[in-house]
């Protein structure tokens, strides 16, 4: 018996029994047999704590919780899901299904997971009456709350909204020296960065010690709904997320597995969808980045030296206190390569602090990126077709001068020049009528 149909066998039920907010921030209850989880999520800045006991913000936080809930729920994927507090309609029930779905479809994967959308979950909630709301905040909206992550991405949007400075604000979840050092350098002071420090609870690490299963979630929802109640209460107009055209694609060829589901036009469109619906349209959620890509991103990116010393986006390296490139996974390979396409070698080597393409031990991680027949690593990367033209723009940097020896093999195989994409423009987007010629000029 496979560990997925054994541990629903043992625990069939997993319950949302409730939720807690005090003026520090606010917790979850809930349980999975005889295993209760209370994660947490504190303020990093006390005007967080305003209208708490708003019946808007108690929904948000609700809500926050249905997001929470599914990386308890994955440890034992119990086929009932009773929810216990709040409110549910049966077309939320279906937006939360879809959410945790497409959300883990890595998870399924990479476990090696049998089911399907009917039956891997049920959703129960006896209260269907979903309240209306108006919005807590008397004064005029403005600005954005920019979630900042620590890498090019947001860096970019940051210095797209410079002349919106003053009415913005830094969002940021668990705050480390590369998210503050990023939003320093972009010119706010900690006045204007807000946030939440999280806190996952010690059990489901003993769970996932024990045997129990673990993967990857869908934590850009966290961001979307944390970060809504952080523009609700500090009266934003907008929440300006960072996301580009290329998280559309998906990481398993003929699958709609996708490693960033929760960065999609697809998610974004749905969360658009409930805040409308059943929250408020206002503030209004986008992805500033969303009608280009990454290698327009990077293009961009690269005229901001002054970051260069304090981005990060390694994942492994986050884990770190001091959070540095760990140079040795394929996200550090993967933004190397593109920014490679724009920077010496000697640039390169100051940021990442290594050659990362002169290490032939690197060469399975070059090809899982570059090559079309495999999988595309799991991780925040782009296209193959970005990453190809990456890879020809950088040799073509270097044609005359000592090449690497990961793109000198790349370029031995003779592939053709990949199509530019400088005049990309995914017109599938929510970016605002006022914002939208930042992107255009």
């Amino acid at each position: 018996m496979d560990k997925f149909t054994e541990l629903r066998g043992q625990y069939p039920t997993f319950i949302y029994r409730g939720f807690d907010i005090t003026n520090e921030g606010f917790s979850f209850d809930f349980s999975i047999g005889e295993f209760s989880f209370r994660p947490k999520l504190m303020y990093t800045r006390p005007e967080l704590a305003r209208f708490n006991d708003s019946p808007l913000v108690r929904y948000i936080v609700f809500c926050i919780g249905m997001v929470e809930l599914v990386s308890y729920w994955k440890c034992a994927c119990p086929p009932r899901v009773i929810v216990q507090c709040g409110a549910l309609s049966e077309e939320q029930t279906l937006w939360w299904k879809r959410l945790y779905w497409g959300g883990l479809g890595e998870f399924f994967y990479r476990n090696g997971i049998k089911t399907d959308f009917d039956s891997f979950m049920t959703i129960e909630c006896e209260n269907k009456s979903v309240p209306r709301f108006t919005d807590v905040w008397a004064g005029e909206r403005r600005g954005a709350v920019i979630p900042v992550g620590g890498g090019k991405d947001s860096v970019v949007t940051l210095e797209l909204l410079r002349d919106m400075r003053e009415d913005n604000l830094c969002y940021i979840i668990n705050p480390r020296p590369t998210t503050v050092d990023c939003a320093h350098t972009a010119g706010y002071s900690d006045e204007s960065i807000v946030g939440f420090t999280r806190r996952i609870d010690p059990e489901l690490l003993r769970r996932n010690a024990d045997g129990w299963l673990n993967g990857h979630t869908p934590f850009s929802a966290v961001v979307a709904f944390t970060s809504y109640l952080a523009a609700v209460v500090t009266g934003r107009k907008y929440i300006a997320l960072s996301n580009e055209s290329s998280a559309n694609e998906g990481n398993v060829s003929g699958s709609d597995v996708n490693h960033q589901y929760s960065k999609s036009t697809a998610f974004e469109r749905d969360f658009r969808d409930f805040c409308a619906k059943w929250l408020l349209p206002c503030p209004g959620y986008f992805s500033l980045l969303r009608p280009w890509t990454e290698w327009q991103i990077a293009k961009r990116f690269v005229q901001y030296p002054q970051y260069f010393p304090v981005f990060k986006s390694c994942n492994l390296g986050s884990k770190s206190k001091e959070w540095a490139w760990c140079c040795d996974c394929a996200k550090c390979l993967y933004v190397y390569i593109l920014l490679a396409a724009f920077l010496d070698d000697s640039t390169l080597v100051s940021i990442f602090g290594a050659d990362m393409l002169d290490e032939p031990k690197h060469r399975e991680l070059f090809r899982a990126l570059e090559d079309p027949g495999q999988d595309k690593p799991f991780e925040c990367v782009g296209t193959r077709t970005e990453i190809q033209l990456a890879l020809y723009h950088a040799a073509e940097r270097r044609r005359g001068g000592k090449m690497p020896v990961l793109l000198e093999e790349y370029m031995r195989e003779e592939h053709g020049k990949p199509a530019e994409l400088d005049g990309y423009f995914d017109s599938d987007n929510f970016v605002p009528e006022e914002l939208i010629g930042l992107l255009r000029k």
